[in-house]
């Protein structure tokens, strides 16, 4: 019995990479008959195990999807992983408890070795911590709209601006966005005829869903992770500017992260930044990074206060020095 369980873990590994299996090649990985090849694959099938036989002059098999989710092997590193992937999940508001039970389940069965890889690395890392709590979001509705976008299925909601003002959205759901503790949903919104963002968890679905749609061009050529991170910092900002850099747009672009705004080439050497931020000490971080001259051309009257006061600074540590 122990030599046969142990063939079947050993089947059910080679059965887990993603190839398709002749029954000889088995049978030589094994060291048993093609027959017990085929009865150890009935075996796993009793337990749950979708295994796909394919059909022809050679034939093979291969681990399917099946309708409920059997146990499943994973090597050491894919074990650590999951452990750290489920430690990080369980940070996000609504998906604590499955997150924590999952954990729980691993952890129980996890060879010292591997826990002692796990807690070493949550005893020697330090996550900074968030300033505010993440929002509540539904996991469901995370699936409902991933659905939705790959199904191409137009959606009508109920949205909750930052406002507290509620509007009715029709839109073409592309992408969901994990920014920070959030999740945002990229949409063409067919009233405003443009692309738009939605905080998912500001989202009240409406059913049926419905009818499909001929897909579009995504904005800033598929890049959706810079679209959705300079339109969700532009929405909080508190202090704007737009600044003349006399330096190519392209070089400006590569020492600015994406969140700190918009470069327009005006042309081969000038370009036009657009930046904002809650303080005026961040606008100044912004300019500080860029190895060029600029010039203020729109700004609160804080910026030109703050720059006049970091120059006389750098003025006085340069002369002491």
């Amino acid at each position: 019995m122990i030599e046969t369980s142990a063939r079947l873990l050993k089947l059910l590994t080679l059965l887990q990479s993603p190839r398709d299996w002749t029954g000889a090649e088995l049978a030589g990985k094994l060291q048993v008959s093609p027959r017990t090849v085929r009865t150890d694959i009935e075996r796993l099938r009793g337990l749950g195990y979708p295994v796909d036989a394919t059909r022809g002059s050679v034939g093979g098999y291969r681990l399917g999807a099946g309708g409920s989710l059997p146990p499943l092997l994973l090597d050491d590193d894919e074990a650590v992983a999951v452990v750290i992937g489920l430690r990080k999940a369980a940070e996000l508001t609504g998906l604590e408890e499955s997150s924590l039970q999952a954990l729980t389940k691993l952890e129980q069965v996890l060879p010292s070795r591997l826990r002692r890889r796990v807690n070493s690395l949550a005893t020697f890392t330090v996550q900074v911590p968030h300033d505010e709590p993440g929002p509540l979001f539904d996991p469901e509705l995370l699936t409902q709209l991933t659905a939705l976008c790959r199904d191409r299925e137009q959606l009508t909601f109920d949205y909750l601006s930052h406002r507290a003002d509620s509007s009715r959205r029709k839109v073409e759901p592309y992408r969901l966005v994990n920014w920070g503790r959030r999740w945002y949903l990229v949409a063409f919104d067919l009233d405003r005829q443009d692309w738009r963002t939605f905080r998912v968890d500001r989202i009240s679905p409406r059913i049926p869903t419905g009818p499909r749609f001929t897909p579009r061009e995504l904005p800033e050529d598929g890049d959706l992770a810079s679209y959705v991170s300079r339109r969700v910092s532009a929405a909080a900002w508190r202090y704007r500017a737009t600044v003349l850099i006399h330096a190519p747009a392209d070089t400006v672009v590569a020492q600015l992260p994406p969140a700190a705004g918009t470069v327009e080439p005006l042309d081969d050497h000038i370009c036009l930044f657009s930046t904002g931020s809650d303080s005026v000490k961040a606008l100044a971080v912004h300019l500080g990074l860029l190895d060029a001259d600029f010039e203020i051309q729109t700004g609160p009257p804080e910026l030109h206060a703050h720059l006049q006061q970091l120059a006389e600074r750098y003025d006085r540590a340069s002369r002491a020095s």
